[in-house]
């Protein structure tokens, strides 16, 4: 590799995030062909398995889907999948996620990388991820009472609806809302 390639690959490594991925972007997950693409496209890479360096709560809302909720100290260490990706797999990841639509926030987390051999130790690092917004965030954990998942798992996504299954007529923040309110009304 001469010292130009060897630079713009330098380059585009520095402009990567780190994002933690824990619910239907992991691998074996049902959006997890989102992030195949980008790895073929060369906008992602795979780190690692990794988890929250702190406790939060991870609940499923509607349909199954997971949320990480942006309330430290409460829940537990939380596992998943660490990615690096370029500027425009972020903007690819926030339009899934629903940044603009108020359906999920990209927040600072900080997570553990586990050691690979007996020489080496737990990394801590930055990354951002994809926590529920904070104007329902609260709502969803007094909805699960209280009690958070350690991981998103197979045994979780038993009736988990895919986005293309569910009803068309109204938003994912109704939805929402009407999944907490429901309990609500119990």
């Amino acid at each position: 590799m001469g010292a130009e390639s060897a630079m713009a690959t330098g380059k585009a490594m520095m402009d990567r995030t780190l994002v933690f991925t824990y619910g239907t972007l992991k691998h074996g997950f049902s959006n997890h062909g989102l992030l195949q693409d980008l790895v073929r496209s060369g906008d992602a890479a795979f780190v690692g398995g990794a988890a929250t360096a702190g406790r939060l709560p991870l609940v499923c809302g509607p349909y199954r889907v997971p949320f990480l909720l942006n309330l430290p100290g409460s829940g537990d260490r939380v596992s998943g999948e660490l990615y690096a990706v370029s500027p425009r797999a972020l903007a690819r990841l926030d339009e899934l996620e629903g940044v603009a639509r108020g359906h999920y926030e990209r927040l600072p987390i900080s997570v553990v990388v586990p050691a690979k051999g007996e020489e080496e130790v737990e990394v801590e690092v930055e990354a951002e991820a994809y926590y529920a917004h904070r104007s329902y965030a609260g709502e969803l954990w007094r909805r699960s009472g209280e009690k958070g998942l350690g991981e998103y798992s197979a045994k979780e996504t038993k009736g988990y609806v895919r986005r293309k299954d569910r009803p068309q007529d109204i938003t994912f923040l109704d939805q929402i809302r009407i999944f907490i309110t429901a309990a609500q009304n119990l």
